[in-house]
């Protein structure tokens, strides 16, 4: 919601010292800043959302596609429209123990997102990547992922900059269908 700053007193209560800059509150974003969901420790079954979208639904797991190994899952809150994360059903934290055959189908995962993207929705580049241990940024650490990440030319505004917030054009739900029909291999009608 889009509020506009008022210099009436009456009309700024609660929002702190009045200024010329606007608000755009998201208050569904605090459940990810204050770690909703996100693993109580390290073992699988501790609360690992990673270890439990896999007994889901397609739909209500937000998954794109599955693999022997891997699973292509939406991001929850993504950086980007189509942000899509490469998931090993094993819950495993780091790469370096990840078995040959979970590297391959990563991989192979990676490269299908990518093209998966390219052709649903026109991404013009990727940014593709992990983040290995809390201390190097990653969200949920003791279930590796890998982030495709979507990008187009033009794609940072001010919105992420100055608003800390992304607009994004289309709900989850619909982004997973289109990426789940876009998929390499999948029947499309």
């Amino acid at each position: 919601m889009l509020r506009r700053m008022t210099s009436d007193p009456e009309q700024q209560i609660g929002v702190g010292t009045p200024d010329a800059f606007q608000r755009l509150w998201t208050p569904h974003r605090m459940a990810y800043i204050q770690g909703e969901g996100k693993p109580s420790g390290p073992a699988a079954g501790d609360g690992c959302p990673f270890c439990e979208i896999p007994g889901k639904s397609d739909e209500d797991g937000l998954v794109v596609a599955r693999g022997t190994h891997v699973y292509t899952v939406l991001n929850l809150y993504p950086y980007n429209g189509g942000h899509v994360m490469a998931v090993p059903y094993r819950h495993v934290a780091d790469y370096t123990a990840l078995t040959r055959e979970e590297t391959d189908e990563l991989a192979v995962h990676t490269k299908q997102a990518m093209e998966t993207l390219r052709a649903a929705s026109g991404a013009h580049g990727f940014n593709i990547g992990m983040n290995q241990g809390t201390v190097a940024g990653a969200g949920i650490a003791a279930h590796l992922h890998q982030h495709i990440v979507p990008r187009w030319g033009g794609d940072t505004n001010f919105m992420p900059v100055v608003g800390q917030t992304k607009v994004l054009p289309q709900l989850l739900g619909e982004t997973r269908r289109m990426l789940a029909e876009a998929w390499p291999g999948k029947n499309r009608p």
